[in-house]
């Protein structure tokens, strides 16, 4: 049994009279045993909480900084009025700080043998999978004064995707690619290694490109058209090591990276690539492979939204091993990580070998803006102290990428908001160079 506020207000009422009239314990015991009489009455008429029926229906994920409606449906079984407040609980990060309270409660009137919808709206915070918790549900009697208070499990769960926040640059890309496959009037053939077909020279046509054979056959000169590559494989390999853990302003390093991930998915899917990914730190967390271009994508985002950073050091030698059993063939392996001097000279560089002996890598990571800001700093004592150590910092990520490229990789090193276009970018130069 639960007692409400008016019955606390009733007794307090209740004592004002009997202060004044009846200074005794004769007259206290008078209004307290009708207020008892009253309250355990209300409380016999209260509908029961125990014989209640819920059920679930709504979306079933959602995307981060988006909103999602979860409704629950209360059926009263009873032949009692159901007046009640019921709390739909789920774990904090399923609304911003300092709305649970207002969103999670909900007041419900349900006529006996009735049914009634309440619609609980997420907003979630963090990634992952967000699972209901307990329904709390207290019923009143007709007078207000007690309630019966009980609980129920009724499970639902909302995935929470990644954002896919630098989806608008996509169209640039996508027109950049057309040009590189020569869908576009511009004034060059698409470049790329693969033939794609024969025209008539034109004055100012490079003379490599003439077809010696093909213009003994003709009255003109032909010459050889070429396209970019396609069904070339690309595999994505996110470090969910603990560099990943991280946060470059408001956005951790791996949301940075899944971001990059999901545009590079998009692009090489459009161009006719196959794409595969793998999230690695000391075993597989994840991975995506063999989906079709239309699959890719949703698939991507599924199985990253669960991913959390581990807090271990990510193993190069396993990740180097799980890289070329997952990409056996020569392959383009966008590697999102950290440049980090210790993990990179004493993990990935003695392994790097195996994988620049077979396939094409591209190392990416997140830099952080600070760094530079620190680095230009002047003025007080304090500032000089930040602009040596940022300026040591900028120097340590310079050597370690110029190590990482003089064993033939392509690295990217960008700010949050910059890091996916700027992967997007490296895989266009390397597509348009013929080096995938």
């Amino acid at each position: 049994m639960a007692l409400t506020g008016r019955a606390a207000l009733l007794a307090a009422l209740g004592c004002l009279p009997v202060g004044f009239l009846e200074p005794s314990w004769t007259g206290i015991l008078a209004v307290n045993a009708s207020l008892s009489v009253a309250i355990v009455c209300d409380y016999a008429l209260a509908a029961p909480v125990r014989t209640l029926r819920f059920t679930r229906t709504g979306d079933t994920s959602v995307r981060l900084g988006e909103s999602a409606e979860v409704q629950l449906t209360v059926a009263n079984t009873s032949s009692r009025k159901l007046r009640a407040r019921l709390r739909d609980a789920w774990p904090p990060s399923s609304w911003p700080s300092g709305t649970e309270q207002a969103v999670s409660r909900h007041t419900v009137t349900v006529p006996a043998g009735e049914r009634r919808l309440v619609t609980t709206v997420l907003c979630p915070t963090r990634r992952g999978d967000r699972r209901a918790e307990l329904i709390t549900v207290r019923s009143y009697g007709p007078l207000g004064l007690a309630a019966r208070q009980g609980n129920h499990r009724v499970p639902w769960t909302v995935r929470v995707l990644p954002p896919f926040t630098s989806r608008k640059h996509l169209p640039s890309r996508l027109a950049r690619l057309r040009e590189l496959d020569g869908r576009t009037s511009v004034l060059t053939r698409g470049e790329g290694t693969e033939f794609d077909s024969l025209r008539d020279y034109v004055p100012g046509d490079d003379t490599r490109s003439i077809d010696w054979r093909a213009t003994a056959r003709r009255n003109t000169v032909a010459m050889r058209t070429w396209r970019p590559e396609r069904d070339r494989h690309i595999l994505i390999v996110l470090d969910t090591g603990r560099t990943a853990a991280g946060r470059v302003g408001d956005v951790p390093r791996l949301d940075a990276s899944m971001d990059a991930a999901l545009l590079l998915a998009a692009l090489a899917s459009r161009a006719g690539d196959r794409v595969d990914l793998l999230a690695y730190d000391r075993r597989v967390r994840a991975q995506v492979q063999g989906r079709a271009a239309g699959e890719i994508l949703p698939s991507m985002v599924n199985a990253m939204a669960p991913l959390e950073p581990e807090l271990v050091e990510t193993d190069a030698r396993g990740l180097s091993a799980a890289t070329l059993k997952h990409a056996p063939r020569r392959s383009l392996v966008v590697l999102l990580t950290s440049l980090d001097a210790a993990p990179i000279e004493e993990g990935l560089l003695p392994v790097l070998p195996q994988l620049t002996r077979r396939h094409t890598v591209v190392v990416a990571s997140v830099a952080d803006p600070h760094i530079e800001r620190m680095a230009g700093g002047r003025g007080s004592l304090d500032a000089v102290y930040e602009a040596a150590a940022g300026t040591q910092a900028q120097l340590q990520r310079g050597r370690t990428a110029e190590q990482l490229q003089r064993h033939g990789v392509t690295v990217v090193d960008a700010t949050p908001e910059n890091l996916a276009p700027a992967v997007a970018d490296a895989y266009l130069a390397l597509k348009a160079a013929g080096r995938l």
